[in-house]
């Protein structure tokens, strides 16, 4: 009996619609903190996840997770040496590829224009199973790439840049200079785009791919190439693999991995996603302080209530439960509730960011500067429950000393001036 007039009075104090104009002013005020607090924490961590995955599932799974070239101003690696190691590397159970690399400099004209580019010269069929760059194309595609058919892949940068699209031609200029009795020139050929592609990064601006024998005739390489690009399972396991290739494989070769372009972005925002959680959670406790605040004045408005209560026979347990389930009620609805606004934030930002961009002609996220140029967003239900958990466990922290301060109200005292 003593429980479910609890649950009944606590219910009555945590109304919104509640005739006290003040009870009810203070149980919205302190669901709205706290929905507020949840919602923009989900909505903080989704956007942080959602650049987490861009980099791994975008960024990360176009460029080599692993990078073996041979040392500086050492020869290259003819066919016969680069094939024999590549079958060595192949049988490590991590990886799932590799492909010959060409990795040049280089420029594109174009309309009277010009672009300074990286040029990558690839097998189509190699860098097919070591890149996903094929489900970026908006036209063309790999297959487009084919020996001394001079055709290049372009980002959609350098296309807008010049002024280009598929079919249409460009003057690749090789950083090779052949040496004439007039001087010394840059090497250059006329290359029809293949394929133009769309990363949402820095790799649209500056990233040209030809098939590696156009490349190896453009820069006079003969049949050598610079390395491997290696694929892994686990591209976290890329130090690992250097290690064991270091020790496995002779010859003098400089390895590399994904860490050295893009590890510090992947470490700022791991660390950028810790911190402003952090700060995020202070949020939450000060909803919780403001439902601290919120309960102290319902127990100074409802003294005189707890005092009859008291002298009718309420227990000590029974005062405090009541105030205990206004608590309970303020941190489900106002956490259920902000768990709606930020799941249905998180689903959206995404589409409101472009929205807005587009709206004000503004750019605010350029790829020049941040590793993707949209706001991408990923919904992690462990990161549902982390932020519910937490809201839940402070708000109810919080309704304990004021649940016992009422508890502790001394009927005698209030009701003497009533």
């Amino acid at each position: 009996m003593a429980f479910k007039q609890a649950l009944f009075i606590g219910r009555r104090y945590a109304s919104i619609a509640s005739d006290n104009l003040l009870v009810g002013f203070i149980s919205r005020l302190s669901i709205i903190g706290l929905s507020l607090s949840v919602a923009v924490l989900i909505i903080v961590f989704s956007v942080m996840n959602g650049f987490d995955r861009e980099l791994r599932e975008r960024i990360l799974a176009l460029v080599p997770h692993v990078t073996m070239t041979t040392l500086r101003n050492e020869s290259l690696m003819n066919q016969e040496q680069w094939q024999s190691v590549q079958s060595s590397i192949d049988s490590n159970p991590q990886v799932i590829a590799t492909a010959p690399l060409i990795q040049l400099q280089g420029m594109v004209l174009a309309n009277g224009k010009s672009r300074g580019i990286l040029l990558n010269g690839v097998e189509p069929v190699a860098e097919a199973r070591v890149s996903i760059l094929q489900d970026f194309m908006n036209q063309g595609s790999l297959t487009a790439l084919a020996p001394r058919d001079f055709s290049i892949l372009i980002g959609s940068g350098i296309a807008e840049h010049l002024n280009l699209e598929v079919g249409d031609e460009l003057t690749l200029v090789s950083s090779y200079l052949n040496i004439t009795p007039l001087g010394e020139f840059p090497r250059q050929r006329i290359f029809t785009v293949g394929g133009i592609f769309t990363i949402g990064s820095q790799l649209d601006d500056n990233l040209a791919l030809v098939h590696m024998s156009d490349a190896q005739l453009l820069y006079r390489l003969g049949d050598n190439i610079h390395g491997l690009r290696i694929q892994l399972q686990d591209l976290f396991a890329s130090s690992t693999l250097i290690r064991e290739l270091q020790n496995r494989i002779a010859g003098e070769y400089a390895f590399s991995n994904w860490t050295i372009d893009y590890g510090n972005i992947y470490d700022n925002i791991q660390l950028s996603k810790s911190m402003v959680g952090l700060l995020l959670f202070l949020l939450i406790a000060v909803a919780a302080f403001n439902v601290v605040v919120s309960l102290f004045m319902v127990v100074r408005d409802k003294q005189s209530d707890i005092a009859i209560l008291r002298t009718m026979g309420s227990s000590f347990s029974s005062i405090r439960n009541i105030f205990l389930v206004q608590g309970v009620i303020i941190a489900i609805v106002g956490t259920l509730v902000g768990l709606i606004i930020g799941v249905l934030g998180s689903i959206y930002i995404s589409d409101l960011f472009a929205w807005f961009e587009s709206v004000a002609g503004l750019e605010l996220l350029s790829a020049d500067v941040y590793p993707i140029n949209y706001l991408p967003s990923q919904l992690l239900v462990s990161d549902l429950g982390l932020v519910c958990s937490i809201s839940i466990i402070l708000s109810l922290l919080a309704t304990l000393y004021p649940a016992y301060s009422a508890a502790r109200v001394d009927p005698a005292q209030t009701l003497r001036y009533e």
